[in-house]
């Protein structure tokens, strides 16, 4: 009886180790699942860097492609408007009456109501720092009568800046209501604009403000260009756009030194990635560039010019202005001078007068000529000193 106790045990142990010896296996060999992995989404639609002086482009991609520039129009209107003021048709002075239209105008705003008065200077900063669209359309309103005169004076500054991919349809950049048009326009045409933007400082003085107060201190303008504090000293314009059919975009500029660029992105997923392209693209141009000085304004040119009648037989003349140009570091050498400088010259010689010209070549290619002056007034030697230099005499 003991000895078929300790059988049953026996087996009712192995019984158990047999079944649960699978179970160990399959679990040993299960395989784990993979999480599934998101599609990585493209940082912007489309990009460019150009040097600012030049207009020479460094790189960019889908550069022609016409997307919504968002509020980034805004930068048209400021060039209508400075165009203006350096023509003197209207002043910062002028005083501008918000209209019961401007007043309704939604998304970004300083909340003007109709009737409140602002200068036109307060208007843009509210346009530039605030990006406020009711601004931008009283101040549309002021310069043209309406807004569709306004639109009309954009699209005529587009085209004669060869704005080519480029169509305004509204002075703010807000998504179009039902049954109107979008604004569109592309980084190559922004870049562009930006370039002429930077003609006038008055532009850079308002888009570089990051807070200003607005209604006697009432209202706090923030910039929505955080490129200001996320490269200070570097960024100091121009201005960001955005709605959601058409991503966040910026049109920037910055300075190091004698170097400007210009950079330019569309389309991109949020605001924080937007800043992040143009905070490389920045960092990668100002590595990658130089300014060369070429000539310097008063440097004399060593080459005689002989003075048939004046008083001095010879004369060495100067540049006139200076001249600098960026180049990238492995084409530093690739400038290159020449000097052209008349051999003879008749009668007295004026202070300034032109003597010559320094052409000034990059890889071959023309891109300066700057005169060669007299740094003095040569008047004519006498009549007796002149006849004995005609006869071939040495005096």
């Amino acid at each position: 009886m003991r000895r078929f106790i300790v059988i049953m045990l026996i087996l009712m142990f192995w019984a158990t180790f047999a079944y649960a010896r699978p179970t160990v296996h399959k679990i040993a060999h299960k395989k784990t699942q993979k999480a599934p992995t998101q599609e990585k989404v493209a940082p912007y639609k489309a990009f460019i860097v150009t040097e600012a002086v030049t207009g020479k482009m460094l790189e960019g991609e889908n550069i022609h492609e016409r997307r919504p520039p968002a509020s980034v129009t805004k930068l048209m209107l400021a060039y209508v408007v400075i165009d203006k003021l350096n023509r003197k048709e209207i002043n910062l002075t002028d005083k501008i009456v918000t209209s019961k239209e401007a007043s309704k105008i939604g998304g970004s705003q300083v909340y003007l109501k109709e009737g409140e008065t602002f200068t036109l200077e307060e208007m843009m900063k509210a346009v530039l720092v605030a990006s406020g669209n009711d601004a931008a359309y009283a101040v549309a309103e002021f310069v043209a009568g309406s807004k569709d005169a306004f639109v009309r004076l954009m699209n005529e500054k587009a085209k004669a800046l060869g704005m080519n991919d480029t169509e305004f349809n509204s002075v703010h950049g807000l998504p179009p209501s039902k049954g109107d048009k979008e604004d569109l326009s592309s980084c190559h045409d922004l870049a562009i604009l930006a370039r002429e933007l930077l003609k006038y400082p008055k532009i850079l003085e308002w888009t570089s403000i990051a807070t200003e107060g607005f209604r006697d201190g009432k209202f706090i303008m923030n910039n929505h260009n955080k490129l200001l504090t996320k490269m200070p000293g570097v960024v100091d314009g121009l201005k960001t756009g955005y709605y959601r059919e058409t991503g966040f975009n910026v049109v920037a500029t910055g300075k190091k030194g004698e170097l400007r660029f210009i950079v330019v992105v569309l389309g991109s997923p949020s605001a924080k990635i937007r800043d992040e392209v143009a905070i490389e693209k920045f960092k990668k141009a100002f590595s990658q560039y130089k300014v060369i000085n070429v000539v310097k304004k008063g440097e004399v040119i060593d080459k005689d010019i002989f003075l048939i009648d004046g008083k001095y037989r010879k004369i060495k003349g100067v540049v006139n202005s200076s001249f600098s140009y960026p180049v990238p570091y492995d084409k530093k050498d690739s400038i290159k001078k020449e000097i052209n400088v008349q051999e003879k010259i008749k009668g007295e010689v004026r202070e300034g007068q032109k003597l010559g010209e320094v052409i000034i070549k990059f890889d071959d290619n023309i891109i300066a000529r700057i005169d060669i002056v007299s740094p003095i007034h040569i008047p004519k030697a006498n009549l007796f000193t002149r006849f004995i230099r005609r006869m071939g005499l040495n005096i």
